[in-house]
Formats: C-alpha cells, sequence, structure tokens
C-alpha cells in the first residue's frame, strides 16, 4: 500500500509538472497579476521577488512587501522577467500581511537599527528592514539563514506553544492548538518554502502520533518534498526549497557524530556548532555554485549568535503582538530583545 501511496504522489508530480509550466516563451512580453507571498530581497537599488515562476527586479521604490498584489510587465528571459516594470501595486491583502505589518511597525519604533531589523527577520522572516549595508555583512558571514523564513521558526513556535498549553492541557488535546498556531504564524509570516516544509513535516508527525503509526524522519522529508512540488512544481528550481531540504537532510545525517566529537564544548556553542556545521556540509557546495561565496568561518560565527536566537524569536513574538494591544507592555518585553540582539549585530561586524 505504501509503494503505491509513493508511486502515486510522483505520477501526481509529473502531471503537474507538466501541466501547470507556463505558456509563455523566451521573447514573449507578458502582464502579470499576482500575489506576493514573501519578502523581497534588496540588493542595491533593487528588491527582487518571484511571481508566477519568474524573478523580477525592480527600483526599491515604491517597496514590494508580502501580501502585495502586483501587476508587472516584461520580456521573459528563462526564468526571469527582463526590462521589468510595476503598473500596479495593492498592498497587504490579506489579514496576515496587516498584522504583519503593524508588528514590523512597531519594531521599527520601539528598537533602532540593525536591532529592530533582526528582530523583524528571526520572528518574521522580513529582510526588508535590514539596511543594505548590515544585510550585505548577515550574508557574507553565513548567518543569512537565521534572519530569514526557515524551519526552525516553525520548530520555535511548537515548541513555545507545547510548552504553555501542556500545563493546562494534555498533549493529545494541545495538538490541534499547536497546528492551528502553525497556519496562523505562516500567515503572518509568509509562505515561503522552508516554512512551508516544517508545517507539513509537524502536521505528518503529528498525525502519525495521533494514528499510532510509525513515521520516520527520512520518509516525513521526503513525503513532505512530495506533497510541496505535486501542489507548487515550479518549486524544484526554488533555492530556498532546495536549500531548506538540502540542510535538513545533512543535519540529520551528521548532527550527532559532529556532536560526539565537540565534548570538550559548551553546550550553548556545542548545540549551534555543531547544526550549524552538519548544515553547512549539504548547502556549502550549493551556496558556492549559487552565488559564488562561502565562509569558512561560518560554523564558529553561527555557534557564537545561534543561542540568542530562541529567545529573540519568543520575546519578539510576544513583545509584537502584545504591542499590537498594549503597546507599553510589548515596549518592555522587547527591551529585553536588545542586548541579544546587540550581541548578534556585533559578532557580525566583528567577522
Amino acid at each position: 500500500m505504501k509503494y503505491f501511496v509513493w508511486l502515486l504522489l510522483i505520477l501526481l508530480i509529473i502531471f503537474r509538472y507538466f501541466t501547470t509550466r507556463p505558456a509563455y516563451k523566451n521573447g514573449d512580453t507578458i502582464r502579470i497579476t499576482a500575489t506576493v507571498f514573501s519578502d523581497p530581497l534588496v540588493y542595491g537599488n533593487y528588491q527582487t521577488f518571484t511571481v508566477a515562476g519568474l524573478k523580477v527586479s525592480l527600483p526599491n521604490f515604491p517597496e514590494v512587501y508580502y501580501g502585495s498584489i502586483v501587476v508587472v510587465e516584461g520580456t521573459v528571459d528563462g526564468r526571469k522577467l527582463k526590462n521589468a516594470k510595476l503598473v500596479s501595486i495593492n498592498s497587504f491583502a490579506g489579514f496576515g500581511s496587516r498584522v504583519r505589518a503593524k508588528i514590523i511597525d512597531f519594531y521599527q519604533k520601539v528598537l533602532p537599527q540593525p536591532m529592530s531589523g533582526l528582530v523583524a527577520g528571526i520572528t518574521l522572516g522580513s529582510k526588508g528592514t535590514l539596511t543594505g549595508d548590515f544585510w550585505n555583512k548577515v550574508k557574507s558571514t553565513g548567518v543569512a539563514h537565521v534572519i530569514v523564513a526557515s524551519g526552525t521558526n516553525v520548530t520555535f513556535v511548537i515548541s513555545f506553544i507545547f510548552g504553555v498549553i501542556n500545563i493546562f492541557l494534555s498533549r493529545k488535546k494541545a495538538i490541534p492548538i499547536v497546528i492551528l498556531s502553525i497556519v496562523l504564524y505562516l500567515f503572518i509570516s509568509g509562505f515561503e518554502a522552508p516554512l512551508i516544509r516544517a508545517a507539513i513535516m509537524a502536521f505528518l508527525a503529528f498525525w502519525a502520533e495521533s494514528s499510532g503509526r510509525l513515521l520516520s524522519a527520512w520518509r516525513n522529508l521526503f513525503f513532505a518534498a512530495g506533497i510541496m512540488l505535486a501542489v507548487e512544481p515550479s518549486w524544484i528550481g526554488d533555492i530556498g526549497f532546495i536549500l531548506s531540504f538540502v540542510s535538513t537532510a545533512s543535519i540529520m545525517v551528521f548532527e550527532k557524530r559532529i556532536a560526539k566529537w565537540l565534548k570538550f564544548m559548551p553546550k550553548v556553542l556545542k548545540e549551534g556548532f555543531s547544526t550549524s556545521f552538519a548544515a553547512q556540509i549539504g548547502v556549502a557546495p550549493i551556496l558556492f555554485v549559487t552565488f559564488g561565496q562561502f565562509n569558512i568561518l561560518s560554523p564558529i560565527i553561527n555557534a557564537l549568535v545561534l543561542w540568542t536566537v530562541p529567545y529573540i524569536m519568543i520575546f519578539g513574538v510576544l513583545g509584537g503582538i502584545l504591542g499590537l494591544i498594549f503597546p507599553i507592555l510589548g515596549k518592555l518585553i522587547l527591551y529585553i530583545c536588545y542586548p541579544l540582539t546587540w550581541w548578534f549585530a556585533k559578532i557580525v561586524e566583528i567577522f
């Protein structure tokens, strides 16, 4: 039966891939109307995002955000839209994007840069609030994965909600609340491939637990990839999708082995180093081939900053949400993030 399910999933992916391929060809002049489901990346004077399977680069103004409905036109050039022009933009189409914008605005009012940008990036995956200079430093030091949407964010949401709910309810009764929390987090943070991957893996694990089935981590990972490609076949060429699965697989293979070699290291640094180094083994070749750069000191830098991430995530989310209702209380909570983000920024600056 399980082989039939895998065969059916593979056939569905193939069918979806060939039936959903865009009809346009190289040289076609097209106009696209679409919703942006992730924050654009900012490179110098340009912001870059993907719609309808095509990479679009536009001037930084007017700014495009997660949730924006854009109308763009240009000439198809491979997987890019050449000479792209923004025809119109309607920002913040949904409830999630509006809440996200208000929370990020609150961060910026309470904390200075780059602290506010770090909190927005770590908690919501927002890259647009960081200055271009600091974002380049973050990329060159190899810690950009912390400030963009990643599966780690979903893991923190699950851990925190379970920790709170289990005080009042059993784990079985808490699972539906955790699932709802994950869905709400996706609506607020954006539907980027790494977040969706982590969410699907969590849902599959919860399903297996509630039904008394055994689900190996590898089967969970590949099944999540299959579901995602069946829904959106164009993700097969998305660098975020590829890095998310490769880094997860690399951690599963190497992390425990690396941790055994680092018994001499303090626990607070060992966990960050072993996780980062394990992930880098898989993603380093991809990063070098794709972007032409890789920082050999990245595992050390990650070990020095990763211990701050869970606390920034927890206090950032709490401060942001409470700040919308009780601004004074939200500010007090966000102030706790200041020394943590200062340390993060200082390490990036040093390296």
